[in-house]
């Protein structure tokens, strides 16, 4: 068996990519937000990267230290919002306050009609025909 020798500039890449967000995900969100003909420049996509990958570990820190004095190891939703609010973002917590109530309502009904479907459309063998479509009725809350 041979040994895989890893170089420090290697592994600060492999870090590196574990600590971002793939910097395509950063590029079309902010393309989202622009008109057709702005270009980005590469270091802006970057930076953005780097802004948003370190916000996210900022609130996902104070959030788990919350679950942490609370003794316990998943961080929720209603974490994320409130380590939002005690570090001064509370006018974007207000509004994902809203929108994490409407995913869980969508997402209730969605369970529901799934479980109705399953009860109402299982043929001899058990199996539902519609499986495939079961979520093309999807109402996203995107954009």
């Amino acid at each position: 068996m041979s040994e895989q020798h890893v170089s420090g500039d290697e592994l600060d890449d492999f870090k590196e990519q574990d600590r971002f967000l793939p910097i395509a995900n950063v590029a079309r969100i902010m393309k989202k937000t622009l008109p057709d003909n702005a270009k980005i420049a590469k270091e802006a996509k970057e930076t953005v990267q780097e802004c948003v990958s370190e916000f996210i570990s900022f609130i996902t820190s104070e959030a788990s230290d919350r679950c942490q004095l609370e003794k316990r190891k998943t961080i929720n939703g209603e974490d994320i919002l409130w380590a939002m609010q005690s570090l001064g973002f509370e006018n974007y917590a207000e509004v994902l306050k809203i929108y994490l109530a409407r995913y869980r309502e969508t997402t209730k009904i969605e369970r529901q009609a799934a479980q109705v479907k399953d009860k109402d459309g299982e043929d001899e063998k058990g199996d539902n025909p519609d499986d495939q479509n079961r979520f093309t009725g999807y109402v996203g809350l995107q954009q």
